[in-house]
């Protein structure tokens, strides 16, 4: 991940530079390794950056051959050599960043770049022959991105990795759409990405293609082991991250086979990523580490400690105390730039396992979000009244991910320079399991939660085959990332809230908040350290998660009844 603040048509921008170089300083977090700043006519362009590909040649902002066109991306192009190959032969390459791709592409395409793109990215590009800005979001929101406006500057627009950069120079503030690209020559924001999914009233009818699935997912897991750094998967010992790791430690054997990997010797330099010729991957130091966190004995970390060792990963294991988790979240709210109670209860323990990953020099991490949203994974999902309504919620719960799992996988780990990368979220994979019949998917006494994609990865049928996962973790019901690390996690964040907070409290919120007002002592507590942290502006790109279909307030797993280790158990 790499931090990206950006201003256009500033009215007085070399005076504004030293505070820009400021503001672009509070997401260096992000990207660690290198800072560059460019300013043209009246658009300054900033970028912190975190080397994960073309290490030793991809500074940014990136700079066209002319010198009119600047760029400053946060993310992975995926399919960057085959779209290399797509472009005239006269089309001159300086770096081995994946991102350069993006400032060949504009002259040809405009703002239909990223409708060419595979991967995740947020970027800002400026073309000094017309003074022209276009800003993009993956399709998904993978990457933070935010925009903002001045009523001080009122001809300017800005642009950031996080809310702490534009709060302090901004009194507008979105949080920027994903699949969307704005156009300054036009000053509109329109939507590039138009999978065949997105209404959630067009409900699929095809059959479930188990093979499609399976192929499909380890394709994606393929693409996203493009690095020059050493990786890893986080691994939770549930289904998503486990079936995540297992592909990527087939995928790892494949490169050490490929590149004749022997003790772990050097792999000659060259271009990483797929080449699109045999959908192989090209990688570096091809190792596959695999960590987890938990407070000890936690479900999560048992269940994770058996995987790696089925899988053969370097497995990490990390413990934390309830009190280090308490400790952190002050810090954990001022990076995720959100009051969400299940989205602090989940990033915490995240947040903790990120800095122990950067202390052991891994920069790219491989996650299992998105599946839950997908298949109806959440076990609120088996109160859903028809299919229709299952596959809507499907359907709104993708798109909302940029304000939910996708800001707290980016979030937590890029606070210590780490990468989260998440196949599920392909591009191509969305399109396949978005586009099969939801009555596939549903939850009944006969079929668990996310059966299909359990189904797809069972070779129990296929004598010979050689298993993806233990059958009881291929099998094994879903926890909540914030129940799986220990049930003790929720229940001391709870019971701090009910001494930090009155009910004198709960009963007068504040009157900024108005419709916002938290309706527990856990989220009225969050709710202050945001505030503390973060002005008014910032409130409405906040998102608070709820189960839908259910009376139940408390978002944690365990408060679904058919969760099997329940709160009054």
């Amino acid at each position: 991940m790499c931090g990206i603040f950006a201003c256009h048509k500033h009215p007085e921008v070399h005076k504004f530079k030293p505070q820009a170089l400021q503001l672009a300083k509070a997401v260096r977090h992000r990207g660690p390794d290198w800072s560059g700043n460019i300013i043209s006519n009246n658009t300054i362009l900033t970028h912190e950056r975190l080397s994960i590909v073309g290490i030793d040649s991809g500074a940014q902002p990136l700079v066209s051959d002319d010198g009119t066109i600047f760029l400053a991306v946060n993310g992975e192009i995926y399919n960057h050599r085959i779209l290399r190959k797509q472009l005239k032969p006269e089309v001159t390459f300086r770096t081995h960043s994946d991102c350069e791709v993006i400032l060949h592409l504009y002259p040809n395409h405009g703002i239909n770049t990223p409708k060419l793109l595979d991967g995740m990215f947020s970027f800002v590009l400026y073309d000094s022959k017309n003074d022209r800005t276009i800003a993009a979001r993956d399709p998904i929101g993978i990457t933070s991105f935010y925009q903002g406006w001045s009523s001080k500057t009122p001809g300017a627009v800005y642009f950031a990795s996080e809310l702490k950069c534009l709060h302090p120079v901004c009194d507008k503030i979105i949080s920027f759409p994903p699949g969307h690209i704005y156009d300054s020559a036009t000053k509109k924001t329109t939507r590039y990405f138009e999978p065949t999914w997105w209404d959630p009233k067009m409900v699929p009818s095809s059959p479930v293609d188990y093979k499609l699935i399976r192929t499909t997912l380890e394709k994606s897991v393929r693409k996203r082991l493009m690095a020059e750094v050493p990786y890893g998967v986080l691994l939770s010992g549930g289904l998503d991250s486990s079936l995540i790791a297992s592909i990527a430690a087939r995928e790892t054997a494949k490169a050490k086979a490929k590149a004749g990997i022997i003790n772990g010797s050097a792999i000659p330099h060259e271009l990483v990523g797929i080449d699109g010729e045999d959908d192989s991957t090209v990688t570096a130091l091809p190792e596959l580490h695999s960590f987890s966190i938990g407070l000890p004995g936690s479900p999560d970390t048992v269940a994770a400690k058996r995987v790696a060792k089925f899988l053969g990963t370097v497995h990490h294991e990390f413990n934390f105390t309830l009190q280090e988790g308490l400790d952190a979240l002050r810090d954990v709210i001022y990076h995720l730039e959100s009051y969400d109670v299940t989205t602090i209860r989940a990033s915490t323990p995240m947040y903790l396992l990120s800095r122990k990953i950067k202390a052991l020099g891994v920069k790219m991490v491989l996650s299992g979000e998105g599946s839950d949203e997908i298949f109806g994974g959440y076990l609120y999902f088996v109160n859903a009244p028809s299919k229709n309504e299952f596959h809507a919620e499907n359907i709104k719960r993708v798109k909302n991910l940029h304000l939910s799992d996708c800001l707290r996988a980016n979030k937590s780990t890029a606070a210590w320079g780490v990468e989260a990368r998440v196949p599920f979220l392909d591009k191509e994979f969305l399109e396949v399991s978005l586009n099969v019949d939801p009555a596939e998917k549903l939850i009944t006494k006969e079929r668990i939660e996310k059966f299909i994609l359990r189904k797809a990865f069972d070779t129990s049928d296929e004598p010979g085959a050689k298993p993806y996962l233990p059958n009881d973790i291929l099998w094994r019901q879903k926890e909540q990332f914030s129940d799986g690390v220990g049930y003790g996690w929720i229940d001391v964040l709870k019971d701090t809230a009910e001494k930090m907070v009155s009910d004198e409290q709960m009963k007068s919120p504040k009157p900024e908040w108005g419709d916002d007002a938290p309706d527990t002592k856990e989220g009225y507590w969050y709710r202050c350290m945001f505030d503390e942290q973060f002005p008014a502006q910032c409130a409405p790109t906040v998102m608070r998660w709820t189960p839908t279909w259910s009376k139940v307030t408390d978002p944690s797993g365990r408060a679904v009844s058919i969760h099997v280790a329940k709160y009054d158990q």
